[in-house]
């Protein structure tokens, strides 16, 4: 069986990958240990409830937090952009991840086949830790060829903005 394949790149100090779903290569068990094995602190799954029910991965979310990693579901419609529940979500997500990657630490962002919906949040991450749209993505389809699918990911990608994080382990005022 083949094993899940990380298309990682620096972001922000850390590493940020994108994948495609556990088990969609047909070994789920084997893909959750290349997770483990990995160690990200993230892992952002953007496949519908019903994609994973689809692929058998009804229970990714609890088996990634029994591996020691934070689990994030922000589902996306493949070949779709964000949606209102989305969007409402993406400002808390966003700064754990940029948080977790400023820290040094590894985040997977995955899809169906990691390259649409995965790509377009890939990008706007690496834009939102500061990189210049052109040259985030070409990174990005360095390591991921297929990243970004339609024209209205890449318009969705391209609204983010630098954001201005405290440092880890800062103090945090309300």
């Amino acid at each position: 069986m083949a094993h899940i394949a990380f298309h990682a790149l620096s972001v922000g100090g850390g590493v940020l990958a994108i994948s495609q779903l556990p088990g969609l290569g047909g070994d789920y068990q084997g893909d959750l240990e290349d997770i483990r094995e990995w160690q990200p602190s993230i892992v952002l799954t953007l496949v519908t409830s019903g994609e994973l029910a689809d692929f058998g991965a009804e229970t990714l979310g609890s088996e990634i937090r029994a591996r020691a990693a934070r689990w994030e579901h922000l589902p996306i419609t493949d070949f779709g952009v964000p949606d209102a529940t989305f969007e409402a979500a993406w400002p808390d997500v966003a700064e754990k991840v940029l948080m977790a990657l400023k820290g040094g630490g590894r985040v997977l962002v995955h899809c169906k086949g990691g390259c649409g919906r995965s790509g377009m949040v890939a990008l706007r991450l690496m834009m939102e830790a500061g990189e210049h749209i052109e040259e985030a993505l070409g990174h990005l389809r360095a390591v991921r060829p297929c990243a970004i699918e339609t024209d209205a990911q890449y318009e969705w990608a391209q609204k983010g903005r630098r954001r201005k994080l405290p440092r880890p382990g800062g103090l945090h005022c309300s």
